[in-house]
């Protein structure tokens, strides 16, 4: 296989990545949960640091969420619970910027730091994985409706 073919994404993949993702959200949840008790107890921290760590926090865990929603529907199409269509049209994983602002991340602690860098390594995994499927043609080609749409064109036009 060339180095640039896209990989296939299987049942064994999916899984995989879908198991790496609930153990990443579980540390994500408990690692922002544990930071938000320490800022609100402890006076020292000033108000810049306690919005960094509250964005961050909905930055990282939208993050996850957005995987973990890109994976399920991965899941419910190898299933057969939703046709390649519908996977295609409404199973895009979440394009908009997601990258933790750098000033931001300073203000955090370093095992922070460290842990949303890894959801930012896992997700752009899984955008290289849906941008090599989404460039490979459909399975079954066109649906039935998408050809009466092209013929009905067709017929329009001439």
């Amino acid at each position: 296989m060339a180095m640039n073919a896209p990989v296939s994404i299987n049942a064994r993949i999916v899984e995989g990545l879908y198991c790496e993702a609930l153990v990443l959200s579980d540390e994500v949840r408990d690692a922002f949960d544990i930071s938000a008790k320490r800022t609100k107890d402890d006076s020292a921290e000033d108000d810049l640091a306690r919005v960094a760590l509250s964005c961050e926090a909905l930055r990282t865990t939208t993050r996850m969420m957005h995987a973990l929603a890109w994976l399920l529907n991965q899941r419910a199409y190898l299933l057969g619970e939703i046709s390649e269509f519908q996977l295609r049209r409404y199973g895009r994983l979440a394009t908009e910027s997601r990258s933790s602002d750098p000033d931001r991340l300073d203000m955090l602690k370093p095992g922070l730091q460290e842990l949303i860098a890894a959801t930012e390594r896992f997700y752009a995994r899984l955008e290289r994985l849906d941008a090599g499927w989404r460039k490979t043609p459909p399975l079954h080609g066109p649906s039935a409706v998408s050809r009466l749409r092209n013929r009905l064109n067709v017929a329009v036009n001439h």
